[in-house]
């Protein structure tokens, strides 16, 4: 019987989190909150989520407890918890550690769902407050309320003004925008929340998990993703516990058209150590992350700048139907700038039609420059026409996708530039960005107020808009794929007489491969040097063979002389088997040597590497790039999480810095791509039937040739 491998842990998250949702809900979107601890000084640190709630005019009953006094700045107190109604729908606790545990204790007596908790002094204080974590936890669970944080800044709700927090961020003005964010970072949150209120641009909810001793960040952003104030769903995180989570987040927001945009930090921390494969030893969580994100049409942004300027853009701005730029310029030199930097992100920047050349011609002056770049000289602030129309012509190009615009200074000329860019925007489909350089903030605000995005410098323009594109390349790999549904994959039994941590005999792997349609060179096991001969002749009856050492106890077969290449006589191949065995004693003598695998020579133009690892946080995940003795030199490699479709593997393929190794070039012919990505497909399906044994596995290298592939030496470790 076909079954999806992850089904049943899929059947048991989605029961334990089904009350739950409800709970997130009413913390996200309460209709009353009690303060636990609330002071009556409102600019202490314990005043200050009534003073907030106070000032932004929230509609819902508040419950500020407080046993030393019956009114707080107006609403009346609680004594203790006991005296709340029943179902408070949210509990703001701002009392010390000590006190946590058996507050929320007694807010799971009275049906409250969750509470926010802001005291410090847990887990990232060490052991011993890793231990208060854990004892908080469990209560928690017993209690039947969830906890947001411990050490946390709270949430908002801007649109119904709830505001649990003590950050000074509420101080200001909270618009309520499009957009919902989530942060692990406290302080680095409410910093990114005032940026974007500088910018303009309100976060309608925003949530800091803190330590998350139980609501996670994927938690959130799938309820977030689930209201419909929101067009985007944005995060920081500095570290990721489920993988499956967070890929069925993305698929989610695919669904409802909902980007979401992630920054995270550790890109470089250190990946794993120890491992018996080259894809186990590349295989970094950080590197992991950052193909999967791709995969599932997650954007990462760099940093929270970068992170802003994608969200406003996907905000204001149509999906572009592909990756062509074109660029408009009063200044050549800023044209090639952008130009660069198109290029360096993943933009195309192709020459306009000679229909579009020639009717911008008509509109510039003789000594501004058609091509594309579109450089309209300064003449434009004479005739502002001139930078209207070759726009509008340049966007109508049937070639180009997205348009950036850049001028600078022009303080002078606001008013009729905002005219311009208004008419622009009213008179073309497909979606542009203006840069103006050193723009007043009259401009600024001008452009914004008519839903033009506005940036500064170029590069960051220009990578917004490589950012969107890619999101809009992944929705329409996504809505293709969703139409071509995989069926379910089968698990496969771990191989006979094979420990967990142990190498699978080579002849069983390949097997395996050949169960799921992967190539692979013909191979029998010899025992003698007279059986090599024998098996030679069957295996590769008019060509050459390669000799390999079979140990169970040998992981990496050159390091101890174990393989030997390019034999072709009877006496070359009896020799190399008894020169393999002999060097192997002398440079392992404790291995067991099961024989000698006699395997048929196989030739291509490109060593390839494909490699499957069971990742703690995402599962099983593949990983491909350019193969042979440089893989861990190199190190151009990706990795998807398993299963992938053909469109996935298609464009992880793109990669790669060395892709156009698999086009044609200098007279060679391009590789088969079509058998690549099958392959590729094949063995993530493999990948994921064998997810509950198989560690690791390595096919490295992978011969590519015009007319298919075949993978030459197989490393799989249970």
């Amino acid at each position: 019987m076909e079954i999806d491998v992850n089904q049943s842990t899929q059947d048991s998250q989605a029961s334990d989190k089904k009350s739950s949702g409800n709970a997130l809900q009413r913390m996200l979107q309460p209709s009353s909150i009690a303060i636990v601890g609330a002071s009556s000084d409102l600019n202490k640190v314990s005043g200050r989520p009534l003073k907030y709630l106070l000032d932004k005019g929230y509609k819902g009953a508040i419950y500020p407890i407080n046993p030393r006094t019956q009114d707080i700045a107006g609403v009346a107190a609680v004594p203790d918890i006991a005296s709340l109604p029943m179902g408070v729908d949210l509990a703001v606790v701002v009392l010390p550690a000590e006190q946590i545990e058996a507050t929320v204790i007694e807010l799971g007596k009275k049906k409250v769902p969750v509470a926010v908790v802001f005291a410090s002094g847990f887990g990232e204080m060490g052991p011993e407050g890793k231990a208060m974590e854990a004892s908080l936890q469990q209560a928690a669970e017993k209690a039947g309320i969830r906890i947001l944080g411990p050490n946390c800044l709270g949430l908002f709700n801007a649109f119904n003004r709830a505001i649990a927090t003590f950050s000074q961020y509420a101080d200001g003005e909270m618009s309520a925008g499009p957009v919902g964010f989530i942060s692990q970072s406290g302080a680095f949150g409410t910093a990114i929340c005032a940026l974007s209120r500088a910018r303009q641009m309100g976060f309608g909810f925003f949530v800091n998990t803190g330590n998350e001793v139980d609501i996670s960040v994927m938690e959130l952003m799938q309820e977030m993703l689930a209201l419909p104030e929101l067009k985007v769903c944005s995060g920081y995180l500095e570290g990721l516990h489920n993988g499956h989570a967070l890929a069925g987040v993305a698929e989610q927001a695919m669904q409802l058209d909902k980007p979401i945009v992630l920054t995270k930090v550790g890109r470089f921390g250190a990946g794993a150590r120890a491992a018996a494969s080259h894809t186990g030893s590349l295989a970094g969580e950080d590197r992991v992350f950052d193909g999967l994100v791709q995969q599932k049409g997650i954007v990462r942004a760099r940093n929270e700048e970068h992170m802003l300027d994608i969200v406003e853009v996907l905000l204001h701005c149509e999906r572009p139907g592909g990756k062509n730029l074109a660029i408009i310029t009063q200044s050549g030199g800023a044209g090639v700038l952008l130009a660069d930097r198109a290029e360096e992100v993943g933009l195309n920047v192709p020459a306009l039609s000679e229909t579009t050349r020639k009717a911008i011609a008509q509109v510039i002056p003789g000594f501004g420059a058609t091509g594309n770049p579109v450089d309209v000289t300064a003449q434009f602030v004479a005739q502002p026409s001139i930078l209207t129309e070759s726009t509008i012509i340049a966007l109508n190009d049937p070639d180009i996708h997205v348009g950036v615009i850049w001028l600078q200074l022009m303080h002078g000329f606001t008013d009729k530039l905002l005219e311009v860019f208004a008419e622009i925007k009213s008179r073309v489909q497909k979606p542009f960005v203006v840069v103006w350089v050193s723009a007043s903030e009259k401009a600024i605000t001008g452009l914004r107020e008519r839903g033009i995005v506005v940036f500064r410098n170029g590069d960051a323009a220009v990578d917004a808009l490589a950012a969107v594109a890619q999101y809009a390349q992944a929705r329409r790999r996504w809505t293709l794929d969703s139409a071509q549904k995989q069926p379910g994959i089968t698990k496969q039994p771990r191989p006979s007489r094979v420990g967990e941590g142990k190498p699978v005999p080579t002849l069983q792997a390949l097997a395996l491969l050949k169960a799921f349609n992967i190539p692979s060179a013909d191979a029998e096991l010899a025992t003698s040097a007279r059986a090599a001969v024998e098996i030679a002749k069957r295996v590769a009856p008019s060509g050459a063979v390669a000799l390999k050492i079979e140990s169970m106890d040998v992981l990496h077969k050159t390091d101890v002389g174990g393989v030997v290449l390019n034999l072709s006589t009877e006496d070359t191949i009896g020799q190399a088997f008894s020169d393999i065995t002999e060097r192997v004693k002398k440079a392992k003598p404790e291995a067991r040597q099961d024989g000698v695998l006699v395997q048929a020579m196989s030739s291509g133009r490109v060593e390839f590497i494909l490699g499957l690892k069971r990742d703690p946080v995402f599962g099983m995940v593949i990983m491909m790039g350019l193969g042979g003795v440089w893989i861990e030199v190199l190190k151009d490699v990706v990795f998807c999480q398993c299963p992938v479709t053909p469109a996935e593997a298609a464009e992880a393929l793109e990669r790669l810095k060395g892709a156009a190794l698999l086009e044609a070039f200098r007279g060679q012919p391009a590789v088969n791509k079509d058998a690549l990505i099958k392959a590729i497909v094949n063995l993530s399906q493999l990948g994921k039937a064998c997810e509950d044994w198989l560690s690791e596995l390595d096919l490295n290298p992978i011969l590519l040739s015009e007319h298919g592939l075949v993978a030459v030496d197989v490393a799989m470790v249970a």
